[in-house]
């Protein structure tokens, strides 16, 4: 069975960074598009990050880009999000995700994480 751990969500001032790690078991990264999603209080679910399987990049959501970085380690089915200059609309539970399919532009992935909280004061 697949399964997405989600750690490493916190309480942080505005200006501050957080990582966040998704273990993902039982799954090989080079078949599965992965990605991060979050969904903030009364929102829908947004894509913040995702690879794409056509070019094998990695692709951001237009408000995160050059704040937040993604990345791979084959080695420990793990991915992470650098979260960097976070801002307080930023606060929201953050999932990992994972899908068969080419990854990007971002749709509803078929495997989720849990989901790992958070939250940014002002």
């Amino acid at each position: 069975e697949v399964t997405l751990v989600e750690s490493g969500g916190n309480l942080v001032q505005a200006g501050g960074s957080l990582r966040l790690s998704c273990r993902i078991s039982e799954l090989s990264f080079d078949d599965w598009a992965l990605a991060w999603f979050r969904q903030a209080p009364g929102k829908l679910r947004e894509g913040v990050s995702a690879t794409s399987r056509l070019d094998g990049n990695i692709y951001y959501r237009d408000d995160v880009k050059g704040r937040f970085t993604m990345s791979i380690d084959k080695a420990s089915n793990t991915i992470y999000l650098q979260l960097n200059n976070l801002r307080p609309n930023d606060t929201a539970v953050y999932y990992c995700a994972a899908d068969r399919g080419v990854g990007v532009p971002f749709y509803w992935y078929s495997l989720w994480g849990q989901g790992t909280q958070v939250t940014v004061s002002s």
